[in-house]
């Protein structure tokens, strides 16, 4: 968005590919980016899954509060062959889920160090219409800490005409709640071991147990089908360590931050543009060409120091 010769977001999916992937320079995308290329994904390996508009609730001195925007963000919706329903969010950032969340209203799941996720079955606190509800994504960073919403989703179908309309708006407005077009933002996420202590990147909640065992470890032998192992080799998996998100290093502006599941800690301050991109090379591996590097002269976001 911001380093770019033209500053124009494209959507389609052959042009994404080959900017995340193709290129090899290590670029991303913000949200409708990454979630649109990860449905194809999806679809392309059989699995059953459709995209859903979000509603967010603005950061107010760090912190999600006041009423919800309107459309400005997406998730993907997964149906398992057993009838079990998950939200997958790749494109929310550093507060995003680092795993699927199952579309059960109340399911606490871990996520990154001590916070802890889910999703509840709500109508929206201004809506008049009491029956029409949302998925509220819910955050708290201690097990003792009150829960707060960050996002909001219906179970309703969205198309790219759809996110056309809402792309325009996250890269072009200049709106107060519009972070985007104020913000150079880039999250990396670190793998690692997961804790033992922490839920499986796979389990199943009890309600789908109950349905199909897809929580045990197992194989894909079919698009979107998970199958059992026999009970050797299910007792060797679980011995081998779990990997999965044990991090993230964030750029929020001109500071580079890294949080390993505890305290978060800077380990840089950028205070020129030379510095920025230097820091997009070292810490996320981002490389950009000469006219891409060009192309954040005279934004608002610029880093004007020598």
């Amino acid at each position: 968005l911001h380093y770019s010769a033209t500053h124009a977001v494209s959507l389609d999916p052959q042009v994404l590919f080959q900017k995340i992937v193709g290129d090899g320079r290590g670029r991303g995308g913000y949200c409708m980016e990454n979630s649109i290329l990860f449905y194809h994904v999806l679809r392309a390996l059989g699995f059953s899954v459709y995209m859903a508009g979000v509603r967010i609730r603005p950061r107010v001195g760090g912190v999600p509060g006041g009423a919800y925007t309107g459309w400005v963000h997406i998730v993907n919706i997964v149906t398992l062959p057993c009838g079990a329903k998950y939200h997958t969010d790749v494109g929310f950032g550093g507060d995003g889920a680092t795993k699927p969340i199952p579309l059960i209203s109340g399911h606490v799941t871990r996520n990154l160090g001590s916070q802890e996720i889910r999703l509840v079955h709500e109508a929206l606190p201004h809506s008049s219409q009491g029956d029409q509800l949302h998925w509220i994504y819910q955050y708290r960073n201690t097990p003792t800490t009150p829960w707060n919403a960050f996002y909001a989703f219906p179970e309703l179908e969205f198309f790219a005409p759809d996110f056309e309309i809402m792309s325009h708006y996250t890269s072009t407005s200049a709106s107060a709640t519009n972070f985007q077009t104020r913000t150079v933002l880039i999250v990396r996420f670190l793998l690692g071991r997961v804790d033992e202590n922490e839920h499986s990147e796979f389990d199943e909640p009890s309600e789908s147990k109950e349905r199909n065992e897809v929580n045990k470890p197992g194989v894909f032998n079919e698009p979107g089908v998970i199958t059992g192992v026999d009970e050797k080799e299910e007792t060797e998996n679980e011995k081998e360590p779990e990997i999965g998100i044990v991090g993230k290093i964030m750029l929020v502006n001109g500071e580079v931050k890294k949080n390993d599941g505890g305290k978060t800690r800077v380990l840089m301050v950028c205070r020129s543009e030379n510095e920025r991109v230097a820091a997009f090379e070292e810490f996320f591996g981002i490389t950009l060409t000469e006219e891409e590097r060009v192309g954040v002269k005279g934004r608002n976001v610029e880093l004007l120091g020598e």
